[in-house]
């Protein structure tokens, strides 16, 4: 994202049953997606969140200055190896991730991109709309035994752009192709939504200030 900037929360599954040696291919295709980010104060700012029976923030948003820092941070990232607890980690994102004190900024697109590669052992659907409710972005990738019915519920709408399902992590770049090119478009309006409605008015009143404006102009010149 060249323009207005981003703030980005990986979401990674640490679970056992990723195993250590896919979970080399996670840090390569979260790496794969910084490498196209433009990252600073201006631009991306990127956190990452792993988690397994618990959740850790690996660090925050405002940690790293640069797309090398992050990327190097990713490589060292220490696997967990334990549960799979989606729902706790979705939890963390909604109310410990995008907050000031963790380097989020006001008025700046908020993205999440949560990757799992198994059954949650917990709850997701009330912390994954909560995520949403609060304008955060969700995108779902799921690999291997990912079950797609939760993927789709963690997914922003339309559902159908918003997650991913792979059965081989070695095809997980494909993945991250297509996110690149989606984290930073603008997400399409419903046009039916309240904001959509007030953005409509606020734009018909701007319009009207400006042709009665020109009306009353006209009215003068005319009377002179």
């Amino acid at each position: 994202c060249s323009s207005g900037g981003i703030d980005l929360a990986f979401v990674i599954d640490g679970s056992k049953s990723v195993r250590p040696e896919n979970f080399q291919l996670v840090k390569k295709f979260i790496n794969q997606i910084v490498n196209t980010l433009e990252v600073g104060d201006q631009n991306a700012r990127i956190t990452l969140i792993q988690y397994s029976s618990s959740v850790r923030t690996e660090f925050p948003l405002n940690k790293f200055k640069t797309k090398e820092d992050i990327k190097a941070a990713v490589k060292n990232m220490e696997y967990m190896e334990r549960g799979t607890m989606t729902g706790l980690a979705l939890q963390h994102l909604s109310e410990k991730v995008f907050v000031p004190s963790q380097g989020a900024r006001e008025n700046i697109p908020k993205v999440g991109i949560v990757f799992t590669d198994g059954r949650s052992q917990d709850y997701i659907n009330d912390f994954a709309q909560k995520a949403k409710d609060q304008g955060i972005r969700m995108f779902a990738v799921g690999v291997g035994n990912a079950l797609e019915e939760e993927l789709r519920i963690i997914a922003s709408d339309p559902v159908k752009d918003h997650y991913y399902y792979t059965a081989d992590f070695k095809t997980m770049n494909k993945i991250a192709d297509k996110l690149q090119v989606k984290i930073c478009a603008a997400p399409i309006k419903d046009p039916c939504a309240c904001e959509s409605l007030v953005e409509f008015q606020t734009n018909v009143e701007k319009i009207i200030k400006t042709l009665t404006a020109k009306h009353i102009l006209l009215i003068k010149c005319d009377s002179r």
